[in-house]
């Protein structure tokens, strides 16, 4: 069965309130496949050693970066994340007619991992991706290992810039971002791309996808199937039509309030719909917890101006249903948020959230105002304490008081996860009363 969905965006400083870029991300997977949050140390490489990826091995390079990333309990590579550069990267699955290949290959998420620990810039990481991808190819495989194997778009963004990278097999071609972008499970570059790979062109032609005249048109070529019709299709027409609308006023709630959005593509872009009918770019499994859900989110608030340090804010299953937890790359990652993997733990923070999301869909009437006001109240503490640790941080780190800065972001985080976790513990035991 193929993903169906995914939503990444982006909003470049001409377009944002406070003239920073801001990104975000909703990580959509199978409904019960647990995806925690690991952080991963800079590292320095002995010369000639290997990356052991999930199907293949490549070789390692000579230092990879600090990074965060939301990966899936069983795989190598991330859905999101960031590194310690203000790197950003998010990939969704996109559908293209090639065959499925006897060979393995990268998993998407594999080249989204490796751009992190690889790009000191947003260039830079699109330059590690698409050289990775003609070396070594991605797209769809056969393995033995069950694992679904699709082509994969991506943005990449850093304070400055953002792109979009959509791929076939071992071709791609690559986007630059003006203002604001969505992109979904849809092809959508078509003869606006400012990079190509060698090859791209002349395989399309073999395939009789394409003429030698005229300038390539990268989506229509390599595309299996309707471009405009089709959840993809429908869910990006909504993201791009919002940020439009909003431009020069979107704000990391506009952001979240998107991720969290319900709405399609007829309904009027300065609405945001609320309620938790399927459909929108927030993705619910079906009542009986089979198919898709909103598996992570992460709204990363960047900063170009050196005023302060970027706020990632990260969410654990449904967005319209959680909490968006600051995190600070600088400091330390609280460890009970890489806990889970593909059983139930109650010691699972990302499990805890599936529990939840559970016993408030089993009564949406009451359980959901009352859960999101416990959210609300919790989410405006954070936006007021978050953006002054991260001015606060800026000027330790300046000042050369690293550790004292390092110190404050986790014991910050650190807290903020203790209360996360109290009151999710403290609304299950609410609802299970209730249902019991």
């Amino acid at each position: 069965m193929k993903p169906q969905s995914c939503d990444t965006m982006v909003a470049l400083g001409n377009a944002t309130l406070n003239g920073q870029t801001i990104f975000a991300k909703n990580s959509d997977r199978p409904a019960d496949e647990c995806q925690p949050l690991i952080l991963r140390d800079r590292k320095t490489h002995p010369q000639n050693t290997q990356t052991y990826c999930q199907f293949i091995t490549i070789p390692e390079v000579q230092k990879t970066y600090r990074h965060i990333g939301s990966r899936p309990f069983w795989c190598w590579g991330y859905e999101h994340g960031f590194n310690e550069h203000q790197v950003v990267i998010g990939n969704e699955a996109v559908h293209s007619h090639l065959p499925v290949s006897k060979t393995p290959k990268l998993i998407g998420m594999e080249l989204l991992r490796l751009g992190l620990e690889r790009g000191r810039t947003a260039s830079e990481a699109v330059a590690v991706i698409t050289d990775l991808i003609l070396q070594f190819g991605q797209g769809k495989f056969e393995n033995t290992s069950n694992v679904r194997t699709y082509d994969n778009s991506y943005i990449v963004a850093d304070p400055h810039e953002a792109y979009v990278i959509e791929t076939a097999g071992h071709d791609w071609a690559v986007k630059k971002v003006e203002s604001t972008l969505g992109i979904s499970n849809v092809y959508s570059i078509e003869t606006d791309w400012i990079r190509l790979s060698s090859c791209a062109q002349q395989k399309a032609i073999e395939l009789g996808k394409t003429s030698p005249t005229g300038r390539f048109n990268f989506a229509a070529a390599f595309t299996e199937s309707s471009r405009t019709e089709g959840s993809g299709a429908t869910r990006r027409a909504r993201s791009c039509a919002v940020l439009s609308h909003q431009k020069g006023q979107i704000d990391v709630h506009t952001m979240m309030a998107l991720l969290s959005d319900h709405g399609n593509a007829q309904s009027p872009p300065q609405t945001f719909q609320t309620d938790l009918k399927q459909g929108g770019i927030c993705v619910h499994c079906n009542q009986d917890g089979t198919g898709g859900n909103t598996a992570a989110s992460l709204v990363a608030d960047l900063c170009a101006n050196g005023s302060c340090l970027p706020v990632y804010w990260c969410g654990f299953y449904s967005p319209c249903l959680a909490l968006f937890l600051p995190t600070f790359i600088e400091g330390q990652l609280p460890t009970i948020l890489n806990v889970g993997d593909a059983t139930f733990s109650s010691k699972s923070p990302w499990w805890q959230f599936h529990r939840l999301n559970q016993l408030v869909r089993s009564h949406p009437e009451d359980r959901v105002p009352q859960m999101r006001t416990q959210w609300q109240t919790i989410q405006n503490q954070l936006f007021k304490t978050a953006y002054q640790i991260a001015s606060d941080g800026r000027q330790l780190i300046n000042a050369g008081n690293e550790a004292h800065a390092q110190k404050m972001l986790t014991d910050y985080m650190a807290e903020n996860t203790c209360t996360m976790l109290e009151t999710i513990q403290s609304l299950i035991k609410t609802f299970e009363c209730k249902t019991a």
